[in-house]
């Protein structure tokens, strides 16, 4: 049987991935911004864990981090959330996303089993590079969860195949060096580097950190398999509330499902 991932990705247009913090501003107001993503045109839900030292994040998912973690949030809790979720969306994909200590401090046969029940379909680590995630991945590969992996501009031909070597479910394309939220690099660059992945991981390549407009979203989508959007929905829903934050998505959706129109 196909993986939720694999079927999204079969379909005849680049896939809309929307992040969100989860627990960001309240647990209730986070859910209920997640189970309304997909009715916006979200083909994948990444959804953020808080953690106390987000080297990745650029500030607005830091501060949505601590607003979730004050909120109450936290790595069992996000789980809860895709569980409640899973009771009316049994196709959206859900994917983690976040940093490797608070799954390592819950143990990562507890975790593995926890994301199962929670209808969980992979999850991207930041911080874990492969040379170390090999228990981890094992136990996920066991259970039918594919561990994400990050490339880079500066993932070089000689480290692009240990990076891709047991990715699963796609490779997550990260467009530019810096963190969340910063400038994308230009779409002819961009083209170049997903062939390159692609070609090494024989996977499908999403491209994030830094599409924040609906031209942006098209012109990225023209050339990869799917567009991630974080730090610009994040800040609506913080800035201008759910109902914004859902207008934004819908239009990110459409642009990205256009791209090779």
């Amino acid at each position: 049987m196909k993986s939720r991932l694999a079927i999204t990705f079969a379909k005849p247009h680049p896939a809309f991935v929307a992040y969100i913090m989860g627990g960001d501003p309240d647990l209730a107001a986070s859910q209920a911004v997640m189970n309304a993503l997909p009715a916006a045109g979200v083909d994948i839900i990444e959804l953020g864990f808080p953690f106390t030292d987000p080297m990745a994040d650029g500030p607005t998912i830091e501060e949505a981090g601590i607003r979730a973690r004050k909120a109450g949030s936290s790595l069992r809790a996000v789980l809860g959330m895709a569980a409640e979720f899973r009771k009316t969306d049994a196709s959206t994909p859900v994917i983690l996303m976040g940093y490797t200590n608070p799954v390592y401090h819950m143990g990562y046969a507890a975790f593995v089993e926890a994301a199962v029940a929670a209808g969980i379909d992979g999850m991207i680590l930041v911080d874990l590079p492969p040379e170390e995630d090999g228990e981890l991945r094992a136990l996920m590969d066991d259970a039918g969860l594919s561990l994400i992996r990050l490339a880079t501009p500066t993932t070089d031909a000689e480290r692009l195949p240990k990076v891709v070597s047991g990715s699963s479910g796609f490779v997550y394309y990260v467009s530019m060096t810096g963190v969340t939220g910063s400038a994308l690099a230009s779409g002819g660059s961009v083209s170049d580097q997903v062939a390159r992945v692609k070609a090494a991981s024989g996977l499908p390549v999403v491209v994030g950190f830094g599409v924040k407009t609906p031209e942006r979203a098209a012109e990225i989508a023209s050339v990869a398999d799917g567009v991630v959007v974080g730090s610009a929905i994040v800040k609506t829903l913080h800035e201008d509330g759910a109902d914004a934050a859902l207008d934004l998505v819908r239009s990110l959706a459409d642009a990205t499902h256009g791209g090779r129109g």
